[in-house]
This record gives C-alpha cells, structure tokens and sequence, in this order.
C-alpha cells in the first residue's frame, strides 16, 4: 500500500527543498525524494563549494599582492588537496544543515530515484527496493546538468565539466575555459588566481554575454589585465587528449594545446525517466512548461527551478518553490513569478551583479532611458579597500523615474546589488532613492551616486 502525503517533492535542491518547507509551514504533509545528496546541485557541486575555492583564490591574490597594503608574505604556497577538503567540508555542513531542515519540519526524506507513475503516483527505487507514495501534489524539482560537448564528452581527467573542475588532483598549468557565462568566468577567475595560464573561448560576441554591454567589456578588460586570454565569436571545433593534456582546434583552424579544459556551455534539464510521458507533462527543448506558479498542463503535477529554463539560479528556484507551494495551499495574495526582479551574480574577480533591464533590452522594449554611472574610484571605502576598479550602472524610465536595470561590477557588488532588487521589488521611483540616506564610508554610496549621475547630480565624481 502506497505512503500517502498533502505533497510530494521530486528533488532536493534550492527550490525542492524550500517548497517542501513552505508546505511544512502550511500544515501539509510532506515528503520528498532525493537520488544523491539533500542540498542539490547548489549545496553540494554549485553556488556554495565554488564559492569557498573563490574564497581561497581571493586570498592567495591578496597574499601575493601583500605589498600593496604594507605587508610582506614571503613563499606564498599552498596545499590543493587542503583547498578541494576545505571545499568539500563546507558541502558537507550544509548538507546536514538541510537534513536538520527536513527534521526539524517533520518532512519525509525518501532515498532512491523517483519516477510519476501516474496520477497522484510516484515510485521511488533503490538498490532494487521500490517504494510506492501517493499524493494529490507533485512537485517535480529535478534540477539540471551540464552540458557536454558533441564531440568530446567530459572524462574528468583532462576534460572537465564544472563537478570535476571542484575537485581537482592537479592544478592545471594551461587551462581552456569553453564558455564565458557566470559558471565559465567564475572558474577562470579561481584557477587564474591560483597561478594557471587561462585561455577563455566565447563563440558570441562578448563574454558574459546576459549582462549590459558595459559590464561585459570592463570584465573583459579586467580579466586580459590579469594575463588571461580571451576570444570571443570563436569557438572549439575539436577537442583531444592526447595523454599529457588535450589539444584544441579552435574556430578559424588554429590549433592549441592545453593541460587542461573545462566545460561550460550550458546545462541540460533532468527530465529523463521521471515519468513525465506517463501523463503527458508538456516539454519545450527538454524544459518542462509552467505558468507563474509552477503549474503544468497535468493537473497535479507542478515543476520549479532549473528543469523548467532560465534564469537556471538557485533564488529564482527557492522563489518558484514558496510560490508554487503557496498556491496550492491557497495563500491569498500569491503572485506569479516575476522574472524582471531575479537578480544575477557572477563571484569572479571582479564580481559582477545585475537585475533588470540592461541599457539595449530597456530601448529595445521602448523605452527612453535616463543613464547613471558612477565608479569606484569615486568612493572613498574602494579606495581604503584597495579595490578602485569598477563601476556602478543604472537605467531608468525618463517618463516615470522607474528603476529599469542596476548593473555593477567590482569588489563585494554581490552584496550590494540586493538593494536595488528591493527598490524593483517596491516600484521605487529615483525621487525616492535620490532622497534615501545611505552610510558613509560604504560602498554602498556608490549606488546612491549612480542614481544621481542620471539626472545629473552625481556629487563625488
């Protein structure tokens, strides 16, 4: 006889695991099935463990450059095993962190691979064992994978995807980065820092190729002033091992030899035997189609996060899920899902983060915009910091004053850009944030400039 539940969640990733929580909240009875780790992708191979090696990377750049601040460190080394456990460590805590969750809430956790067997059915096996559950509400949070290339599939030796390159034996010496969106770039960044030659290959026209135009090209600037290569409306039409390393047969005929290549074009929905066929769930290039509440064409069955398309980001899915959950539950006040508001964040050096409109996409709606732009070495903490290269961007609606897009990039913007996402969140119109006092020393006063210069009261530069 099958286990009955309120609600069943296929997936524990950023956007399963909080809609099994909101629902938890909600009074419903909850399970949820993970094949791996509770965490997902984003806890245990994505957003946290890249970002302790981006940690790690930073300060080895602030080592080498100790005598910039008056210090000397003689001999900078370090142990790459030490840095992949740090890594995997901080994994593991949050992987607790997420069982503690499931308890702590009363949710079933259900091990193995899950599959919709039909309506309101789900069976779940592992190691051979089947377990039926039954529930009116299924969630399917399956997440995604990375893309390989057609003709040379990842080996994690000298051919990596973004898992493999986390958890490195050998420190690459000549490394090739295919694709430069935030995945691409952040790892550049780590394996640049670390000491490797970088070579990154775009086949558009620009690298971070989803951010303003102007981000685009400072981060390009920025990363060739760090000795990295960049070739962008290029491409890899071959890609070898040849034993010491792989070869590379890049657009145009030339040919390369790295240590080294990581892979990062994209990723691949998990949509493969999970039973979505059994009752028809409607797919568009492998992504499962939802509204903007994760509702599918099945009624019952519900879909979140990265298996439903872009923005493939761990916010987004968390949001998706609370709506999704709450909808169900019949919370009054719900909202659909408003994709203009997602804010997205790159942890390179420099970071970059953004939400809204770029300048291009506010024209190309219609839009008559009003610009601000203020940098850093207009700010007196980027100065201190040592950190006085980047920028501040801002669009607005010269009709109205709605903020359009905010669009920075520079040391900490991941933690600033938040603030303009709540000014989006609230329709702040730039009267209201012109008069909002901001602290000073911050950084933060640079957001507050930003908005200045475009209607031309910029104070500080």
């Amino acid at each position: 006889m099958a286990d009955t539940y309120d609600l069943i969640v296929l997936g524990s990733g950023p956007g399963g695991y909080v809609a099994a929580i909101r629902a938890a909240q909600l009074k419903m009875k909850v399970a949820i099935v993970e094949r791996e780790k509770l965490g997902g992708i984003c806890l245990n191979w994505g957003c946290i463990p890249t970002k302790a090696l981006l940690r790690t990377s930073e300060i080895n750049h602030y080592l080498t450059h100790a005598s910039a601040y008056g210090l000397s460190a003689e001999k900078v080394s370090f142990d790459l095993a030490k840095i992949v456990d740090r890594s995997r460590k901080v994994a593991g805590q949050l992987n607790a962190g997420v069982k503690g969750l499931m308890k702590k809430n009363k949710i079933t956790v259900v091990e193995g691979e899950g599959s919709i067997a039909g309506k309101g059915k789900l069976t779940v096996v592992k190691d051979g064992t089947t377990t039926e559950l039954q529930a009116k509400h299924i969630i399917v949070a399956t997440g995604a994978r990375a893309r390989d290339l057609p003709f040379a599939k990842a080996d994690g030796n000298k051919i990596w995807t973004y898992q493999h390159a986390m958890v490195p034996k050998e420190m690459p010496t000549k490394l090739l980065v295919i694709g430069s969106g935030a995945i691409g770039v952040e790892f550049a960044s780590f394996y640049s820092d670390m000491g490797a030659e970088v070579t990154i290959v775009e086949m558009l026209d620009r690298i971070l190729p989803v951010e303003d135009a102007d981000i685009s090209a400072f981060v390009h600037k920025q990363l060739t002033k760090q000795g990295m290569k960049i070739h962008v409306s290029s491409g890899v039409d071959k890609l070898e091992p040849t034993g010491a390393g792989v070869r590379a047969t890049l657009k145009g005929g030339a040919v390369e030899e790295y240590s080294h290549a990581i892979v990062a074009i994209g990723i691949v929905p998990n949509t493969e035997n999970i039973g979505l066929e059994v009752l028809g769930v409607k797919t568009t290039r492998g992504h499962i189609d939802t509204d903007g509440y994760g509702r599918t064409n099945v009624e019952g069955i519900y879909a979140i996060g990265d298996v439903t398309g872009p923005p493939w980001l761990a916010h987004k899915a968390s949001h998706e899920g609370v709506i999704c959950v709450e909808a169900i539950a019949g919370v009054e006040g719900v909202h659909p899902m408003e994709t203009g508001n997602i804010p997205g964040c790159t942890y390179s050096r420099p970071q970059v983060a953004s939400v809204g409109f770029t300048e291009a996409k506010a024209k190309e709606a219609g839009y008559k915009v009003k610009v601000g732009k203020f940098p850093f070495i207009g700010n007196g903490k980027a100065i201190a910091l040592g950190e006085a290269e980047g920028f501040i961007k801002t669009v607005f609606d010269e009709a109205t004053g709605e903020l359009l897009g905010a669009h920075m990039v520079g040391a900490e913007v991941t933690e600033l850009i938040q603030g303009y996402v709540v000014a989006r969140q609230l329709e702040t119109t730039e009267a209201e944030l012109m008069h909002t006092i901001f602290p000073h020393p911050t950084l933060s006063e640079m957001m507050h400039e930003s908005v200045l210069d475009a209607y031309g009261r910029a104070v500080h530069y």
